[in-house]
């Protein structure tokens, strides 16, 4: 693929952690180490980040001055960050816009506007949602919005997949499946082996009701007291800690079950090499990034069987049970008997892991995305305004009428502030601005570059 200036849009990213922000993170950094030029775009983090920062390698990041409502995403509002978009994308050149996450306003603002430029755009799915509660209904009929004129739609699992074609309404011809993946090196097992008097089952996770932590409080109980050496070790924190500190508490097992509270992510492979088993217990997840995290690191897997879990590991490396009390108690037996007999083997688990995942992999895939979307003719005016008047009688006529005003005001933006007035990149790359903004970061105590020093860098 020819080199080409990309924008990635997601309200989750950098200094957030989670499996969106590092998807988005190592996605970029593999995009450019290919010869791509890419921005990312997100909102701002009081009190100090805002405006342009700079990641290893290269990943030029602005913070647009939008505060977050809840969950890091910011408020929708469809048209305020229109001239942020405009500017950005006029100011750096950007072909293609990439945009991340269904509860993410940005990048369903991002979709919408980067037609208006004639930008093409893909959408990457992370998460699954049910339809029959409230809050599912109104973020698939937002979801079907904004996926109604996009070019093509990438998820993370095939069951990931079917969720977003029948949330969304999407012809399955556009969608494609493209999972996550990890820095196997950052994972290796611990070069000792565990002990074989104890068995330690980790638990790194949100402590949130969808993580099934319910499930977690009714069955700990219960496997500390029928396998008296086995020892818990929790990580993570949320709304559903407090339900962990009461059961340790009314079960009086201090000396069994470890809270860590919230754990770094370069923390996170050093916890994982303390036990032996790792438990997740989720009500829905997409991928899974944590249980493959966990077997890359040596660690056999339990697991609720649900969403694109069942895809991630071979049958060997993972047993599965429904989301409920006795099944995971029989799920968790089994692993303990694997383990006790020493019929798991860390070293060789890892040697898979990393074979199955690579980020050269999935961002080779990815490119061959965007070569079909630049290959594929965009959508005019017209044909975006009947495709979305076919949302519905109710919801048509509010999507149209929100477009029509972004065009609107998309035409008064090049009339107030023409495009031959603002200021262009131009960035030639070489090998030693690289090891010059290598240099820079890693000067640095988070990894970026200081505001004061960005004007240094060629042309900007």
């Amino acid at each position: 693929m020819l080199p080409t200036s990309i924008a990635l849009i997601s309200d989750f990213f950098h200094p957030n952690v989670g499996g969106v922000e590092m998807n988005v993170y190592m996605l970029g950094a593999n995009l450019i180490q290919r010869g791509h030029r890419v921005i990312v775009i997100t909102h701002s983090h009081p009190p100090d980040r805002v405006g342009v920062r700079w990641l290893l390698p290269a990943l030029k990041v602005y913070h647009i001055p939008f505060p977050t409502i809840a969950s890091s995403a910011t408020l929708p509002n469809f048209f305020t960050f229109l001239p942020y978009f405009r500017t950005i994308m006029l100011r750096e050149g950007v072909e293609l816009v990439h945009v991340h996450a269904s509860l993410s306003s940005l990048a369903h603002e991002g979709i919408l506007h980067a037609h208006h430029m004639g930008l093409r755009t893909v959408f990457t799915d992370h998460s699954l949602f049910g339809f029959d509660d409230a809050a599912s209904i109104l973020t698939n009929k937002l979801l079907e919005g904004a996926l109604r004129n996009v070019d093509a739609t990438i998820c993370v699992s095939n069951t990931g997949r079917e969720n977003t074609v029948l949330r969304a309404r999407i012809p399955p011809q556009s969608v494609y499946v493209i999972p996550n993946a990890l820095v196997a090196e950052r994972f290796r097992p611990a070069s000792d082996p565990p002990r074989k008097d104890i068995i330690t089952i980790v638990v790194l996770s949100r402590l949130a009701y969808r993580k099934g932590i319910d499930l977690l409080v009714a069955t700990a109980p219960r496997i500390c007291k029928m396998f008296p050496k086995v020892r818990f070790l929790v990580g993570g924190d949320g709304p559903k800690l407090i339900d962990l500190l009461q059961m340790r508490e009314k079960n009086q097992l201090q000396d069994q079950i470890e809270l860590l509270g919230s754990v770094r992510h370069r923390d996170v492979r050093d916890v994982l090499t303390r036990g032996s088993i790792f438990m997740n217990t989720s009500l829905t997840e997409s991928f899974g990034i944590a249980s493959l995290e966990a077997a890359c690191a040596g660690l056999y897997v339990v697991s609720t069987r649900v969403g694109g879990l069942p895809e991630i590991l071979p049958k060997d490396m993972i047993s599965f049970a429904n989301p409920d009390e006795d099944d995971i108690i029989r799920a968790m037996k089994e692993a303990i008997d694997v383990i006790s007999k020493g019929k798991h083997d860390p070293h060789r688990a890892h040697e898979r892991v990393k074979g199955f995942y690579d980020w050269a992999d999935v961002t080779e895939r990815t490119e061959h995305v965007y070569e079909a979307v630049l290959a594929s003719e965009p959508y005019d005016f017209w044909t975006r305004m009947y495709r979305t008047l076919d949302l519905g009688r109710f919801v048509g006529p509010i999507y149209a009428i929100i477009l029509l005003v972004d065009c609107l005001f998309f035409m008064f933006l090049e009339w107030w502030m023409p495009a031959c007035d603002i200021d262009k990149v131009e960035m030639h790359w070489n090998q030693e601005n690289f090891v010059q903004l290598a240099d820079r970061c890693h000067s640095t105590q988070d990894g970026n570059v200081p505001r004061d020093e960005e004007h240094h860098f060629p042309n900007e």
